[in-house]
């Protein structure tokens, strides 16, 4: 998927629908996010999305707030807690990034059974009661094989550097990974370590797992550990395998380095941190009573060789590459456009 076309598409599709549409009152209703963990550039790229859309909805009365919490350590008990206190505080919908899929469904049937309008996106709860806006992690695991396969006709050994253990999102991009394998069996994966979605934390585990591993075609990821992955190699003075990068602002311009140097081809997958952006107007356009359905899908965003510069162009430094939503994009998303 091509950034700039993506870009492109969201302006035309605004235009098409229409300034004119009324925004509904909503204006005394009060949302918050209930986020599990904040610890990487992702996290915090998607809790800075969340702030500059949602602080303008409020100056612009479509919401009374829209506050955001984080728990101190990614655990489902705390979350758990957090959102019970959250339905004390009296909000009127809850936006849900999940530690667990199954283990906040009690807090989750709370809230429900309370009158708050409940939404889940990225970590997704299984509670029938919410609404889950979730990417396909599988797919964004299978589709890293799927490259190797083109780009290394004869297979190799592969290094998966795993994301923060526990959380739903780690197994469904793992279980992608496996399956890809499964398809594409000249790969093999002979080793796994966690990297918790951060750079340093990737670089410290690569670092420590490299002596004991054969040579490395490739290293497969969830984002946030490719540039990490990389230096790891480089201090150990072993070749650089292909690195499958995650749209955070040091890959991409590692990847660009290395391509200007000696032409280093990969390719780099990750989910927007403004898909928080997106449930804020999805739990907004329930509270408004608008029929949303229980399920929607966004797809990942997609960097190539050929469209590199002009993702980094777009990307903060220190941040992730992003698409952020507008009221008029949501509604298009609930009305499967």
């Amino acid at each position: 998927m091509k950034i700039a076309k993506l870009l492109l598409a969201s302006a035309a599709l605004a235009g098409f629908l229409g300034a004119s549409q009324a925004v509904a009152d909503t204006s005394g209703k009060k949302i918050a996010l209930s986020n599990n963990y904040a610890g990487n550039s992702w996290r915090q790229a998607m809790l800075k999305s969340w702030e500059k859309v949602t602080s303008k909805a409020v100056a612009d009365k479509i919401v009374a707030a829209a506050d955001a919490f984080t728990t101190a350590e990614n655990q489902a008990t705390e979350q758990a807690a957090q959102i019970q206190n959250l339905i004390l505080q009296g909000y009127d919908a809850i936006v849900i990034n999940a530690a667990s899929p199954t283990a906040l469904n009690g807090a989750v049937k709370e809230a429900c059974d309370a009158g708050i309008v409940v939404v889940s996106f990225d970590g997704i709860v299984t509670e029938p009661c919410a609404w889950r806006i979730a990417v396909d992690f599988k797919k964004m695991g299978s589709d890293q094989l799927d490259y190797l396969a083109q780009r290394l006709p004869e297979g190799g050994n592969v290094l998966e550097i795993r994301g923060l253990a526990g959380v739903s999102v780690d197994e469904e991009i793992h279980a992608g990974i496996v399956a890809g394998v499964s398809k594409h069996p000249q790969f093999k994966i002979v080793g796994s370590v966690n990297g918790d979605w951060a750079q340093t934390v990737a670089q410290k585990a690569v670092a420590g797992i490299l002596p004991s591993l054969p040579e490395i075609a490739a290293v497969v990821t969830q984002g946030g550990d490719g540039y990490g992955a990389a230096e790891a190699f480089k201090a150990a003075g072993r070749p650089t395998p292909i690195i499958i990068m995650g749209n955070r602002h040091d890959e991409l311009t590692w990847w660009k380095e290395q391509k200007d140097k000696n032409g280093y081809e990969t390719m780099s997958v990750s989910i927007a941190p403004g898909v928080s952006t997106l449930a804020f107007w999805v739990a907004q356009q329930i509270l408004d009573g608008q029929d949303v359905p229980k399920d929607l899908v966004v797809p990942f965003l997609r960097i190539d060789q050929d469209n590199l510069e002009a993702a980094l162009a777009a990307t903060e430094p220190g941040g992730v590459a992003n698409k952020e939503y507008t009221l008029e994009e949501a509604k298009a998303v609930i009305a499967g456009k």
